[in-house]
């Protein structure tokens, strides 16, 4: 039987010249047969228990790396990053992305190239609507994309359910069954994908209707009812909401309210001239966008106009990057729109990874979004924006709040984190799917049990050095503080 994807080539050739560049050894079409041998063969030159070894390398710098990310911020927003990254060893992992990718940077990887979301961390799965207007559970944070090894993802998705699981006081045995959990689930899910048709992995998606199905019984009743309930107020988080949360009517326009530091009108940023002339940038910018968008969702979008803006402080690893929230109004006061226009810097994976085909990073934040999810925002999509320092900046846009919803980590008991487990590892596998060579990437893995051995001693040993890195983050930030006054 043959197929027409492209497999591991195997030829002393196209090995990779040195461990810290990703080389995607698929090279040529081959039969299923070819492509799983070839998978398995890529065993012998990196061995799945190889994945779970590291060690902190002799120049390493953590709190560097994240000085070095800050020099592009906006000043004033630096300490809310700081405030919300020394809250606890999972909210320093969080923030910490472009440390993970270091940390990375000079391992030597398999070579299986999928599409990465480069930030794979349990909090960065959530429910969102898809355009039919269910709720669906995917991937939902892409800053960081690129392609790369697929074992990048799995580790940093793995390092991150030892963190939280140790914030939640769990014993090491609970901890290391979370791993083979995910482990067992990504590998289970890569296997059946592997068996289907190119166009029936790309229609594979997960509803929460499909979750409570598959996976109610294991969690438990008590927790299902916690996720109908998160569901609930998943689906009233709309745009509705948001005009009744962030706007206030000021001389019959509506205008966002004041929240400083964290929602800030743009009219309170600067004077008069400035704001005007940046509302006038920004409602260029929504023009100028809409090219990016397809001609139907262009058509919408120009039955609303821009009315107000403000500036708008938004997780953890991203505050300090530039982020507007602009509000657009449609045929009357109950038809608002909120369209977030979020600034896109390089990949932190670009250290050790080949640049991403897009020069604009808003671009590849968005083509690498819609490779990885099953179903997009509409509205999704990029451009540049002249900034109030005179730069150029990369920005992609979304809507703001469109059912959105995340996992209560810190209320999870290790049952129902280990189901939470199973269902990340599984969207992930199908992320992966979508863009690599599912046969070869299943053939290596395997049954997932040598790759959850693996986590285990790769997520706990990097663990350590996380809360190691916590320590030394309060510390430091805590000396400046003293000395700054």
């Amino acid at each position: 039987m043959s197929d027409d994807t492209s497999v591991i080539d195997l030829s002393a050739d196209s090995a990779p010249a040195a461990p810290s560049r990703p080389v995607n050894v698929i090279a040529h079409a081959a039969s299923l047969e070819e492509r799983a041998a070839a998978g398995r063969a890529v065993r012998q030159r990196l061995r799945r228990s190889q994945l779970g070894a590291w060690a902190p390398g002799p120049d390493r710098d953590p709190l560097a790396v994240l000085a070095a990310q800050e020099v592009t911020r906006v000043p004033e927003l630096v300490p809310v990053r700081h405030e919300r990254m020394a809250a606890s060893p999972f909210a320093f992992f969080r923030g910490a992305a472009a440390v993970f990718a270091n940390d990375l940077a000079d391992e030597d990887h398999t070579g299986l190239i999928v599409q990465l979301c480069g930030d794979a961390h349990l909090v960065n799965f959530g429910a969102f609507a898809s355009p039919e207007r269910s709720l669906v559970f995917d991937l939902n944070d892409f800053d960081e994309t690129l392609p790369g090894p697929f074992e990048w993802d799995v580790k940093r998705l793995a390092a991150s359910f030892e963190v939280a699981s140790r914030s939640n006081g769990f014993e090491q045995a609970d901890r290391e069954a979370l791993q083979h959990a995910l482990c067992t689930a990504y590998a289970g899910s890569m296997a059946e994908l592997s068996g289907m048709h190119h166009i029936d992995v790309w229609y594979e998606r997960l509803t929460v209707d499909e979750i409570i199905e598959r996976w109610g019984a294991a969690a438990g009743p008590i927790a299902v009812d916690r996720f109908r309930r998160n569901l609930a107020k998943a689906r009233s988080k709309d745009r509705l909401k948001a005009f009744r949360r962030l706007t206030t009517i000021d001389g019959g326009e509506p205008r966002f309210l004041s929240d400083p530091p964290l929602l800030e009108p743009a009219r309170e940023l600067m004077g008069a001239r400035a704001h005007d002339e940046l509302l006038d940038v920004l409602a260029k910018a929504l023009r100028s966008y809409r090219s990016t968008l397809a001609p139907d969702r262009r058509f919408l979008l120009d039955r609303y106009r821009f009315v107000d803006l403000a500036r708008k402080v938004v997780g953890v690893g991203s505050v300090g990057t530039r982020c507007w929230v602009a509000l657009l109004m449609g045929r009357d006061e109950s038809d608002p729109l909120f369209i977030q226009i979020k600034e896109a810097e390089a990949s932190v994976l670009e250290r050790s990874l080949p640049r991403s085909a897009y020069h604009h990073q808003g671009r590849r934040v968005v083509e690498g979004q819609r490779l990885m999810q099953a179903v997009s925002d509409i509205f999704l999509g990029w451009d540049q924006i002249e900034g109030v320092d005179g730069r150029v900046h990369d920005y992609y846009f979304r809507q703001l709040w469109d059912w959105k919803a995340s996992a209560d980590v810190d209320g999870m008991d290790p049952q129902v984190m280990g189901v939470y487990a199973q269902i990340c590892g599984s969207i992930l596998a199908r992320a992966h799917a979508r863009s690599g060579d599912s046969v070869a990437i299943s053939a290596y893995v395997g049954g997932g049990d040598a790759l959850g051995r693996a986590m285990v001693g790769f997520s706990s040993v990097y663990a350590d050095q996380n809360e190691a890195d916590h320590a030394a983050l309060l510390q430091r930030w805590d000396a400046e503080a003293i000395a700054g006054g």
